[in-house]
């Protein structure tokens, strides 16, 4: 089972079902983060490995939560309009002054400072989050 890991480690979905053998099953569940699920027949162990696209950890909910307060003060978003991880600054009506001032308020509340090649690429809440957590990271390191 150990090459098994190995091949989940180095290898797209597709070259997992390849390597493995036909004594394991081998299950897939996508969304930002990617999940493996591989169990060895007739043994029930089970392993779970988690890894973004990216290859980066996703932010604390905390922090997710947070920035989602911010964007909707900066884009005096209405109540009852929800605003998550997904949401994507252009669809709550931001244009690229209302993005600056998103970020100068993400350096505020966090105390981190965003170099202009990083804040132009958050698109979503998610990608701020992300960044934030990075940056508080690397500050703390």
């Amino acid at each position: 089972m150990a090459h098994c890991l190995a091949a989940v480690a180095s290898f797209s979905p597709s070259a997992v079902r390849r390597r493995l053998s036909s004594q394991s099953s081998v299950s897939f569940h996508s969304q930002k983060m990617s999940f493996v699920s591989i169990s060895s027949r007739p043994s029930s162990l089970r392993f779970k490995i988690c890894c973004s696209a990216t290859g980066e950890a996703q932010a604390k909910k905390e922090t997710v939560d947070k920035v989602c307060m911010i964007v909707k003060k900066q884009l005096a978003v209405p109540d009852g309009t929800p605003v998550t991880a997904e949401s994507k600054f252009s669809e709550l009506g931001a244009d690229s002054l209302d993005t600056v001032e998103i970020v100068m308020g993400l350096e505020e509340e966090f105390n981190i400072t965003v170099d202009e090649t990083s804040a132009q690429d958050i698109a979503t809440v998610q990608d701020a989050a992300d960044l934030i957590e990075k940056l508080v990271t690397e500050k703390t390191a």
